[in-house]
């Protein structure tokens, strides 16, 4: 007898599975990329016209609506008066060293402490441990409007007791800034230096290192992504504050680059084009801030999210 050979079916080449896979992948990437795009342009357009605003007279801004400049970009009046007019009001060659003597120690005193404390929650046990980070989880939730009042107290009893007066002074933003910034920053480096290798942790102990040097030579070295990413929240948060600046600092020689903003609106609202130089004046550093450390951005945030 004889047998006829079985037919054996074509083995698919890497190429057709790189084609399957390609089709497969590529109508939700091409979807979530539209998606992406749609929000951001939602976003970026009140900025557009901000921008638009800025660089538009004071007769154009009260008569026509920025979104006409869209239809006849080449038939307008553009001048960069209103940036010359918003520096001059803002007094911005002090007040933009006032804003960082606010947001740069409001930034690293909440960063520092926070390493210190996500640090100890991590790799120390102690009795309690994750009830005492259930309650900084709890202040969380606690908005810094609730706890104006009590602090303003808290300032004029301790300027009444001491004869320091805090209220007006640089060190009353440092406080509730880096207070209120705290239990996010412990939340965000705790998830974040768990998912350092323990290996390693316990690799310096047996070789005789103590603490402070596991800290500061393994730890603070690994967590730069974590420790970059909620410095940008921070600086961010603190140099766009208005409400911390206003009551705890208020106007006169500390008054800072948001309070100044404030004063370009004029009595009877009539300065939005100098609102609108300004607001792009004071976005000048947080922008240079966020694409310098904007490669540790994502990394920081979603490190502790899987392990």
């Amino acid at each position: 007898m004889t047998t006829t050979p079985t037919a054996t079916p074509p083995i698919p080449t890497k190429s057709k599975k790189r084609k399957l896979d390609g089709t497969e992948r590529e109508k939700p990437h091409i979807l979530i990329t539209i998606i992406m795009g749609v929000i951001a342009v939602a976003w970026l357009f009140p900025l557009l016209g901000l921008l638009i605003t800025s660089f538009r007279s004071k007769t154009d801004v009260d008569t026509t609506g920025w979104w006409n400049v869209l239809l006849t970009p080449f038939q307008q009046a553009w001048t960069l008066g209103a940036f010359s007019d918003a520096w001059s009001a803002l007094d911005a060659s002090t007040t933009f060293w006032n804003s960082a003597a606010v947001t740069i120690p409001a930034t690293v005193l909440p960063v520092m402490i926070a390493a210190m404390a996500a640090y100890a929650f991590t790799f120390f046990q102690f009795r309690g441990k994750e009830a005492y980070f259930a309650i900084i989880l709890g202040l969380m939730v606690v908005p810094i409007q609730i706890a104006v009042i009590p602090i303003l107290q808290l300032f004029v009893w301790f300027g009444d007791t001491t004869g320091i007066q805090i209220i007006g002074q640089y060190p009353a933003a440092w406080i509730v800034h880096a207070t209120f910034a705290m239990p996010l920053a412990i939340y965000i480096l705790r998830n974040y230096m768990q998912t350092l290798p323990n290996s390693l942790i316990e690799a310096a102990r047996v070789d005789g290192a103590s603490h402070f040097q596991i800290f500061w030579r393994l730890i603070v070295p690994m967590s730069v992504p974590a420790l970059a990413s909620f410095a940008i929240f921070q600086f961010l948060w603190v140099w766009n504050d208005f409400f911390v600046a206003y009551l705890f600092i208020q106007s006169g020689p500390n008054q800072v680059l948001t309070q100044g903003l404030y004063t370009l609106l004029g009595q009877y609202g009539q300065g939005w084009q100098r609102v609108a130089a300004g607001s792009f004046i004071t976005l000048v550093v947080p922008l240079i801030i966020f694409f310098a450390l904007q490669r540790f951005f994502v990394r920081g945030l979603t490190a502790g999210s899987v392990k």
